[in-house]
Formats: structure tokens, sequence, C-alpha cells
């Protein structure tokens, strides 16, 4: 799953603040949270915009004669980019709507156990939670170390909290609150050793990392595409291995039922297709900026943002370059309370007074500022970020 260690080559178009015309973004803000919700460049938004006006030239005949052509080459293209096969992929809104998939096709009985990590991503773990007392069953959460976790002390810790009652893993393949890049490899082989399948989420995956999920042993992997991909916001798949997609079906049934996987995920509804449909548009953008060589260029980005942050703050960063890739925590230098209400009041802050977008997460006692880096992104970004920072914690208490 490494990238091969070429740099951006000579033909690759300038980045960073060179480039931020490409997007729609606010010049007045400091935009350094790909992770959340991502940013659509402009040629995506076009190519979605000009599916949306070939269905509106006729719908009927569009529903009927394109769509189903359309939205099978699109996955085709979005499997090849994630190392899969098209037949075995189909898209959902989002990884949150991908995982709920998976969680309400299990045939869960009452005593069975869900497993995930207790720095999983909070919407999956409330509906692992519901699904599993629904079914008179509990959600067990293993306790990743942090700061400064260790790929056997993550892989001991999930060991640890497999039973014979366990039913399924989710496994975040880059944590949200944490940026964690688990070792999923491992945790895999471990959990197929005792017998139990695993839901991959790979909220940020897609364009974050470089994927292979035919080699990769999961038995279920979700994606976004609008965050690291830049696809339009609602766009995002689900691969599932061919044993264990005659039992999956979307969180809608409709028509489609009975007549495959790919039948049941392309047709739910009635629904705009121009954000699955525009995915094409979305990897060209992202290839033409450097594709492999852009997603090495951003995590040493964020590496060495994230270590100028530590530096300018005197703290730490929450692990070392082994466990994160284009997303870093570093710690703010507070003292006092880290609960959610004060953790929202410092967001709104850096949102309404600084007019910059950083998530904070509160972890292990402290509080924690998650940074991106992303093609428009540069140094310069994180050298203000620091100075921000370094106001928000002097004025918070």
């Amino acid at each position: 799953m490494n990238d091969a260690a070429k740099p951006l080559s000579a033909t690759t178009p300038p980045l960073g603040a060179a480039i931020r015309g490409e997007f729609l973004l606010d010049p007045d803000f400091l935009t350094v949270n790909h992770g959340s919700f991502g940013a659509t460049p402009r040629a995506v938004l076009m190519a979605q915009d000009q599916w949306r006006r070939k269905l509106e030239e006729q719908p009927t005949r569009f529903m009927r004669k394109v769509w189903p052509g359309a939205i099978r080459g699109a996955a085709a293209k979005l499997a090849s980019f994630v190392g899969a096969k098209g037949e075995d992929l189909a898209f959902v809104e989002n990884a949150t709507v991908g995982c709920n998939a998976v969680l309400r096709s299990l045939s869960l009985q009452s005593g069975d156990e869900i497993l995930a990590l207790d720095h999983g991503y909070a919407a999956v773990r409330n509906a692992a939670r519901h699904m599993a007392e629904r079914a008179g069953g509990k959600l067990v959460e293993a306790a990743i170390p942090y700061p400064h976790p260790d790929a056997k002390s993550i892989v001991a810790s999930v060991a640890r909290a497999l039973t014979k009652k366990t039913r399924v893993l989710i496994l975040d393949h880059i944590t949200s609150p944490s940026a964690l890049l688990l070792p999923v490899e491992e945790l895999i082989a471990l959990c197929r050793g005792a017998g139990v399948p695993v839901l991959v989420d790979g909220a940020h995956g897609p364009g974050h990392v470089t994927l292979d999920l035919d080699a990769l042993g999961a038995d279920w992997y979700t994606g976004n595409c609008h965050k690291w991909l830049s696809a339009p916001k609602g766009c995002a798949f689900l691969w599932a291995r061919k044993d264990r997609q005659e039992e999956l079906h979307p969180v809608t049934i409709s028509h489609g039922l009975g007549k495959g996987f790919a039948a049941e995920f392309d047709w739910t509804g009635t629904r705009d297709p121009g954000a699955f449909l525009a995915v094409d548009a979305a990897i060209d953008f992202h290839e033409k900026f450097g594709g492999a060589a852009l997603r090495r260029r951003n995590a040493a980005l964020a590496r060495a943002g994230a270590e100028l942050m530590a530096k300018r703050l005197g703290t730490e960063t929450g692990a070392d370059a082994s466990m994160q890739v284009a997303m870093w925590l570093v710690r703010l230098p507070l003292n006092g309370s880290t609960n959610q209400e004060r953790v929202l009041r410092l967001r709104d802050r850096l949102i309404d007074e600084f007019r910059t977008d950083a998530p904070l997460h509160a972890l292990s006692g402290a509080i924690w500022l998650r940074l991106s880096a992303q093609a428009y992104n540069e140094l310069d970004d994180y050298a203000r970020l620091a100075e921000i920072a370094a106001k928000l914690s002097g004025r918070s208490n």
C-alpha cells in the first residue's frame, strides 16, 4: 500500500498557493482541514453540473438509457483506482452509509458483540451500538494507547478484545479524531485467524493513501471520495468481497432486491447522479497534480507543518511518521477542562475570530489540533496556523 518512491515529475503543475484558484476556497480563510469535508475543484464541479444538465434535458431517457451504463462505467474507473474490480464496488453517499449497510445486513443474535476501536468515528460507533443492542448484544471498544501509539500495542489491544462472541471488527483505516494510519493488514490477518470478518471504515483512504482492496483481505471496505480524492460531496463507495455480496443490502431496499449486489446499490430511488458520475473527473484531477507523488508530497508537508507547530507551541505531535500521513495532531498548550463544551467553544473561536478551519479533539486529557495537507497548502500555512494556535491557547482560559 506504500507509494513508489519517486518525486513529483517536472511536468506536474505547481502546487500550493499557485493552484488555490482551482478551488472555490475563501481566500481570506486559512483552510488546513481537508479531512472533514474535503474541497471540490472547479473542474470537478463543472463535470458534476454537466451530468445534472444531461439528466434534466430528459429525465426519463437519462435514467433508463444513460444511468445504468454511466454508473457502472464510473464504478469501473474508481475500482481501478482503488485496486478492485468494478462489479465488486457500488456507490453510496458517504462511508457512514456504507458502514450502516454492512451492519444492517448482519444476522446478529442475543449476546453477540461488535468490536470497534475507541478512536473510531463516533457516528459509526453509534450505528454499531444501535445494531448490537437491538439484537440483544453489545458494542465492545478496544483502546488505542495515546499519544505515541505503535502498531504492536494496537494489534495487542484488539487481540485482547476479541472473544468467541465477536461477530465483526469495525476497523478505521485512518482514524478521524487522532489521524492514525492503523496497521490494517496485521489486524485483518489477526481477525481472519480468529474467524472474525472485518469492515474497514476507509473514510480517509481514497486519495490519501494508495489502496489495493483485492489484496487487502478485508470482507468489506467503504471509503469517501469527497475528502482526499476531492469528488463532490455525497460520493463514496462500498466494496465487498465476492463471498460477502449476496448477504449485503443497501440501507434503502428498492427495485433491485434479489438482482445482485450492483443492481441493488445502483438504484435505491431517485437521487442526483452528478456526485457519483463526476468521480471520473476527480480521479483525473488527482492524477494531473501528481497522483501517488501528490500523496507523498501531502504526507511530507503535513509532517513538516505538524513539527513546525509543535516546536512553536513547545508541545508534541500525537504520533510519529510511521502512523500519520497527510493528517497530524499537535497538542495545544492548554490546562484545565477538556470537556466537549470547551472544545467546541475553542473551535468556534478558530472559525469566527481567527478565520481558520482546523478541528480540535480531546484525547488523553489534552486538547489536540488536527491539521491536514492537500495540494493547495504550503508550509507558510502552518507557520500561520502555529501563530494562531499560540494566540488561541494564550487567551483561552
